[in-house]
């Protein structure tokens, strides 16, 4: 398992995830500066930006309620400082002192999953489920009761 998790998008993506309900800046390939938050974020690195202030190269600003900034426009991203205190570093620590073994609770089967592995486990070590080694209606008797 990646220091990222299961969906092999990098750190850069992820910290940028991260950002999302905070205030940012852009600076786009035209020169634009845009200022304003940071609504949502994809993984192609698109930008869903709210109440922001775009500033021409020019020098003009206007303010605008909401703007979509693809991915290959965008030259850099000002982020904020609090994200240096981010999850994904946490991970990335636990990933380094632990030789990649990932954090506890990570990669475990929650929810619908963890209930249909949970029940197959069972049915093998010849749990609640009855049956021993192959679950149900394999005792070899076709389903007649018998031995045999």
């Amino acid at each position: 398992m990646s220091v990222v998790g299961n969906n092999r998008v990098g750190i850069p993506i992820v910290v940028l995830h991260d950002a999302e309900g905070a205030v940012v800046e852009v600076e786009t390939k035209n020169g634009e500066l845009i200022r304003g938050l940071l609504f949502e974020a994809e993984d192609q690195m698109n930008l869903y930006l709210r109440n922001a202030i775009i500033r021409d190269p020019n020098g003009m600003k206007r303010k605008i309620n909401q703007v979509y900034i693809r991915g290959p426009e965008i030259v850099f991203i000002v982020l904020p400082d609090m994200l240096k205190h981010a999850p994904m570093f946490k991970r990335i620590k636990h990933w380094r002192e632990h030789g990649g073994a990932p954090p506890e609770g990570v990669g475990q089967a929650v929810g619908q999953a963890a209930a249909i592995l949970r029940k197959a486990n069972e049915r093998r070590m010849g749990g609640r489920f009855g049956g021993g080694r192959g679950g149900f209606g394999r005792g070899g008797d076709g389903g007649r009761g018998g031995g045999g």
